[in-house]
């Protein structure tokens, strides 16, 4: 999936998943969509395939129906005049700077130059650490001030309305988008800068050459604490490989003292013009030009392949309803079965999400203190349905939970996992609710602890709770809930993938 169709399947699934729906995008545009780019690819065609060609439609029927969008999706996309202009700019600048030096001396221990190739080895070094602090933490790593500026420009400010509210379909997408195509995005910023620096630093080689036709430079050095074979010593470590490379042999410590300012008026500068020009280019214009060839590279394939995960709930859905399949659901109780109004909350919640053929099949309680037989219960519910895709750990949030009752019964449901299926922990407040009501302060207080009690709990087991009143729950909220608790564990799995 290239970058524009995962932008576009990106503002479908804003729109689609909107709560309320917004009236730009109804459920008959949902059909309509499907249908069409089913007709497009036809059966056979991959879930990559069939999300592009379907969010594409849906983009184009969006963006005809509300000028907001069609100005979102042009304010999101990548501005490749960005990257030239900064160059321009850059090379301006360098070319502008004095990169000789005042009077028309050079001090060869301090020239502006030293400073440019100081700079960009630190740099290097800040790149190297961000490298490995990324890698350490498994993310992109993040911008500093001058990248975030080239991406405010490389962007539009505002990608949705201004008066838009947080959860309004088109400030979903750009907050989804900014997160999806952080990585990508990184790359591009990392290769604009690098020309940059390419630039500034020809540009001041460019300037100081055309200076040098017209002026008389002079070399030489000074030092309240270095002496002549000090300084021989540090030139050496300096501009050895530049003197290497072009045969100009560096002075000895004698020829340094008798350019000594201001006892001397020192030697025309040209050699060490050439030795500074080409230290530059070992320093900072080949890694640079390096850096920028990987940026490049990781930019194209990224474009081209654009990492956008079709296994969450959503696109999982649209994918099962074009070739006709059901998502199975097992879901295994611990003690309590859940109450048949609960079940029907269950099976609403879950067709809003996987899809109204989705196949629920609820196994018998696992008793208390007979957690170790959760796969036998696990494997006897999915032999009788298709092959799960998703097991729901169900708990009643009026018990307490234990580590040797509810938390041994998870992580044996977590070993007996069927290949590719995802386990979810939810915690039923249907029993609860009935029991102690839900307006009278002490139990809405009384709930409050229930649910930070099971959070913690689970959170301790390696799992994010999914707390609802599965009896009497909103539908739009129970479903926005679930699909987010489900993409959640779509992008946990990916991230044990990788």
């Amino acid at each position: 999936m290239t970058e524009n169709e995962a932008r576009n399947a990106l503002l479908v699934r804003a729109f689609e998943t909107a709560l309320p729906r917004s009236g730009a995008w109804s459920a008959e545009d949902a059909d309509w969509a499907s249908r069409a780019a089913a007709e497009v690819e036809g059966e056979g065609a991959s879930a990559a395939s069939f999300v592009a060609r379907r969010a594409q439609l849906g983009a184009e029927r969006l963006c005809a129906a509300d000028a907001r969008v069609r100005r979102s999706l042009r304010a999101l996309a990548w501005r490749p005049w960005v990257g030239w202009a900064l160059v321009l700019v850059a090379f301006a600048l360098g070319a502008a700077s004095d990169a000789i030096g005042a009077r028309h001396r050079i001090n060869l221990l301090a020239p502006p130059l030293l400073a440019l190739i100081a700079w960009n080895l630190t740099v290097y070094v800040a790149i190297a650490a961000r490298a490995i602090a990324s890698a350490a933490r498994r993310s992109p790593p993040r911008h500093g001030p001058i990248a975030r500026l080239v991406a405010r420009i490389a962007h539009a400010a505002q990608a949705q309305p201004a008066d838009a509210a947080p959860d309004a379909p088109l400030a979903r997408f750009a907050l989804d988008w900014a997160r999806a195509s952080a990585k990508l995005n990184g790359a591009r910023i990392a290769r604009v800068l690098h020309a940059g620096a390419i630039a500034f630093a020809l540009g001041a080689l460019c300037g100081m050459y055309l200076r040098g036709l017209g002026l008389e430079f002079r070399a030489g050095w000074e030092s309240t604490f270095l002496h002549a074979p000090a300084v021989q010593a540090l030139l050496a470590l300096v501009l050895g490989p530049a003197s290497a490379l072009t045969g100009i042999a560096l002075p000895d410590a004698a020829r340094l003292e008798a350019m000594r300012f201001p006892e001397s008026a020192g030697e025309p500068a040209a050699s060490w013009i050439h030795l500074y020009a080409v230290t530059v280019g070992l320093v900072v214009v080949l890694p640079r030009l390096m850096l920028a060839l990987v940026d490049r590279l990781r930019e194209h394939r990224l474009a081209t392949r654009f990492p956008l995960p079709l296994d969450d709930a959503y696109f999982a859905s649209l994918v099962r309803a074009h070739r006709g399949e059901a998502a199975s659901v097992v879901a295994v109780a611990h003690v309590q079965a859940p109450a048949p109004q609960a079940v029907l909350g269950l099976r609403a919640m879950l067709a809003a999400v996987l899809g109204t053929k989705t196949v629920l099949t609820v196994a018998r309680p696992v008793a208390y203190g007979d957690e170790e037989s959760v796969a036998g219960t696990l494997a006897q519910a999915a032999a009788s349905a298709p092959a799960p895709t998703l097991v729901l750990a169900l708990f009643a949030s009026t018990a307490t939970p234990e580590a040797q009752a509810q938390g041994a019964f998870v992580d044996a449901l977590s070993a007996a996992l069927p290949a590719g299926a995802g386990l979810l922990a939810l915690v039923d407040e249907s029993a609860f609710v009935a029991r102690f009501g839900n307006t009278d302060p002490a139990a809405v207080r009384r709930r409050e602890e229930r649910r930070s009690n099971w959070s913690t709990f689970l959170a301790e087991h390696g799992h994010r709770a999914l707390i609802l009143d599965l009896a009497q729950h909103d539908p739009a909220q129970a479903a926005r809930a679930l699909r987010e608790a489900l993409d959640r564990l779509a992008g946990a799995a990916a991230a044990t993938a990788n």
